[in-house]
């Protein structure tokens, strides 16, 4: 570009510096989209190459990939669920034990119902200590009250208390709570002659005669068989023993029993179908 013959010095040379520069930054331009449409070319073609090989080495049936493998996530513990809460829901509730004074007479009728609650519940209990501690809770008072302060006082003069097992618990309750000579009075009681069924029914007489029996410790099949049959009224004995057919072997006493009850069974209901049966026309 030609300058006026008037431009001043200065500003020419300015100028002609400004021309010069434009037209290096004009070059490194053209330099710079060279370069770029060089790389663009290369990596074009790359691709196609890649594009090529992909699809020549692709099976015929298109199957998708293969999921990438996940860390599975953390899970909380799921909460029971409504079928089993709705199943502990459901259990009746249990009526607890009376209160305990101490007698003996019904101290086998308490340790029972006690059994009888914990086996139930056992899940609520975790250890014996629980289940004697639990049990002490209904000594109210008497001899029952005196025997748990005693127990109470034991722990804390020596810091352990002196049951540790409800095994033993059940022992040392036998021995303060149960009746002192249960054992000599029922071998007392069926061995004499006062003890027959008289005005019991038969489901009446066999309680007693089982709980008799229990604490005697009776097991043997026979002597159980004699010393039930004894106490029979004499009309349901002779029945029995003079039964045709079906009668029970002396050695089985659950036979002996069932049959004493059914000739009872009989008696009752002919009493009560023919009211008049007793009266003398």
């Amino acid at each position: 570009m030609s300058l006026p013959m008037n431009t001043p010095p200065d500003i020419a040379d300015a100028l002609g510096y400004l021309q010069h520069h434009l037209q290096e930054l004009t070059e490194r331009q053209n330099a710079s989209e060279h370069v770029i449409n060089t790389t663009l070319a290369a990596l074009t073609a790359q691709l196609q190459q890649i594009t090529q090989l992909m699809t020549s080495s692709a099976p015929a049936s298109t199957v998708a990939p293969p999921p990438i493998p996940v860390s599975p996530p953390l899970v909380t513990p799921p909460s029971p669920t409504p079928a089993a809460s709705s199943k502990q829901q459901a259990r009746p509730k249990l009526p607890s034990p009376p209160g305990f004074s101490g007698e003996r007479s019904s101290g086998r009728a308490f340790l029972n119902s006690c059994t009888l609650y914990l086996h139930l519940v056992l899940d609520q209990f975790t250890c014996d200590e629980e289940k004697i501690f639990w049990t002490l809770a209904f000594f109210k008072d008497g001899r029952a009250a005196k025997w748990s302060k005693n127990l109470f006082r034991q722990e804390a003069d020596t810091g352990i208390f002196p049951i540790q097992s409800w095994t033993d618990f059940e022992q040392q309750f036998r021995s303060q709570f149960f009746p002192v000579n249960a054992e000599a009075d029922a071998i007392n009681t069926l061995e004499g002659s006062s003890y027959y069924q008289g005005n019991w029914t038969v489901d009446d007489y066999l309680d007693s005669f089982l709980i008799l029996a229990s604490d005697a410790r009776y097991t043997d099949p026979r002597t159980l068989v004699v010393k039930f049959c004894r106490g029979l009224k004499l009309n349901v004995q002779s029945q029995i023993t003079t039964m045709p057919f079906g009668r029970p072997a002396d050695t089985n006493p659950e036979a002996w029993y069932a049959a004493a009850w059914r000739i009872d069974q009989a008696g009752w209901q002919m009493k009560h179908s023919n009211p008049h049966s007793g009266r003398r026309s």
